[in-house]
């Protein structure tokens, strides 16, 4: 076989190759956009698996749908009037009455918004069973980039703490008179230059809880930390959780739940969400100590986790698209498939994690991200496989790539895109833009790259490096 032969060969294998990872990429990609989890309609949210109690979920960004399954896991309820819906409380004294936080994002102009985008916020009340919704707060902001109420809860039948992310502020209002009773300002206790962009998205205060002690805990997710507030004094510097910038300890968290000392706390339990895990901390001694955690290889963003009376720790996994149920052994004993997932609650549990207990009183199990998340629900060989091809692609990605990229690549990628669709992108395109390159190479087009100035010799070698050769010429006639 000739030198030209041989490059014909090679040519024609690599493109081969070129073209077989190319189909598989389509293939998983396109599989993955037909398959993935949706809740765009009723029709496309999935019974659950059977259950205590009703299970309610939210989802925020690229949907915004509350959802609420009964105990047998059909379809209880369905509603997509908001852009997005985030923290879900039950009504107390009810059986399937909820309040929620929602909010609408208004991209044109018109007499609410003369400048768009704005957002309007709301409080809303509903109940499930009748689906007979009443709005119980709602106020205009004029940008809708962090802007939301992500949380608000209930004080008695005519106040609520609101935690308002546009103004930085928890605000205590009073529903019946339309009066804002009281107000704490997070520039009282915290500097502009730390946290995030300011003015912008400096706190995202996204959680706001009332214990019975009267002291509110807030989460400063851009600040990394979790406070205590006393309404008098203002913030309890010796019982904040976490600090600017330590994100060994939280990572910009959500929805963090108190455990009172009667039900083994002090404790803390909180979505660690850029660290990609479930976490707890105990207070002992006047400090926090780490007490429990949890992750899977398949956790990702995180942004809510309730511990229920049974020991288990019901979690929404964002970008994993799930809401699961984590026995106190570590195993995923319950699972549901969910585009976007925001916040979840099991009714008839307390609100968030007041049935529960500390996690060294239920003596919790940790578990690491090295875990397979083996306990989902895989009903054939061909589900268990996928399972673990996701796992083994999210175990390699966490060990090459920052958490916090991924997440960014999730929140700006379709909604169908998973791991295994994202990777399949990526090889595909890499796959393309090589292929194109190669071509235009071969074929001799002005594409390439060498230095602006080069050493060519003289002479008889200066010819010969400046002329091409009769070889050359017939090896670009044979090309094809």
């Amino acid at each position: 076989m000739t030198a030209l032969a041989r490059v014909h060969v090679g040519r024609r294998r690599l493109r081969l190759a070129l073209l077989v990872a190319l189909a598989l990429s389509a293939l998983l990609v396109v599989r993955g956009a037909t398959t993935a989890p949706r809740s765009g309609t009723a029709a496309d949210v999935p019974e659950a698996p059977p259950r205590e109690g009703i299970t309610v979920a939210t989802e925020s960004a690229r949907y915004g749908t509350i959802v609420a399954w009964h105990p047998n896991g059909s379809r209880l309820y369905y509603a997509d009037e908001h852009t997005k819906y985030f923290d879900v409380d039950p009504v107390a004294g009810t059986a399937a009455t909820v309040e929620y936080t929602a909010t609408d994002t208004i991209h044109t102009a018109g007499p609410d918004c003369r400048d768009p985008p704005c957002a309007r916020n709301l409080v809303e009340r509903t109940n499930l069973s009748t689906g007979e919704t009443t709005v119980i707060r709602s106020r205009y902001d004029d940008t809708e980039t962090a802007a939301e109420w992500h949380d608000h809860v209930r004080v008695d039948e005519d106040r609520i703490l609101v935690a308002d992310m546009n103004a930085d502020e928890v605000l205590l209002v009073n529903t019946t008179t339309g009066l804002t009773e009281w107000r704490w300002d997070a520039q009282n206790a915290f500097p502009v230059t730390g946290g995030g962009p300011y003015p912008g998205d400096w706190t995202h205060l996204n959680d706001v809880e009332l214990l019975d002690d009267g002291r509110i805990v807030v989460s400063l997710r851009n600040q990394d930390q979790v406070v205590f507030l006393d309404r008098e004094t203002g913030v309890q510097e010796n019982w904040t959780l976490g600090a600017d910038d330590q994100q060994g300890i939280l990572h910009e968290q959500h929805n963090p739940d108190y455990i009172p000392e009667a039900r083994g706390g002090p404790a803390v339990v909180v979505a660690d969400s850029e660290n990609s895990r479930v976490i707890e901390y105990q207070r002992r001694n006047g400090s926090w100590e780490q007490s429990w955690t949890w992750a899977d290889a398949r956790l990702q963003w995180p942004r809510d986790a309730d511990r229920l009376p049974s020991g288990n720790t019901l979690v929404t996994d964002t970008h994993g698209g799930r809401v699961l149920e984590v026995a106190p052994n570590g195993s995923v004993v319950w699972s549901i498939p969910l585009a976007h997932p925001y916040d979840a609650e099991r009714l008839g549990t307390g609100e968030g994690s007041s049935g529960g207990e500390s996690a060294r009183r239920a003596n919790l199990t940790s578990q690491s991200v090295g875990a397979d998340g083996g306990g989902d629900q895989a009903t054939d060989s061909s589900e268990k496989s996928d399972r673990d091809t996701v796992v083994a692609v999210a175990k390699l990605l966490r060990q090459i790539v920052p958490s916090r990229w991924l997440n960014a690549a999730y929140y700006v990628a379709p909604v169908w895109m998973g791991l295994i669709e994202g990777v399949a992108a990526l090889v595909g395109l890499t796959a393309m833009l090589g292929w194109t390159l190669f071509e235009l190479r071969w074929r001799s087009l002005p594409v390439g790259v060498r230095l602006p100035v080069y050493w060519t010799g003289g002479g008889a070698d200066e010819a010969s490096a400046t002329e091409p050769s009769a070889e050359a010429d017939t090896d670009r006639e044979g090309m094809d």
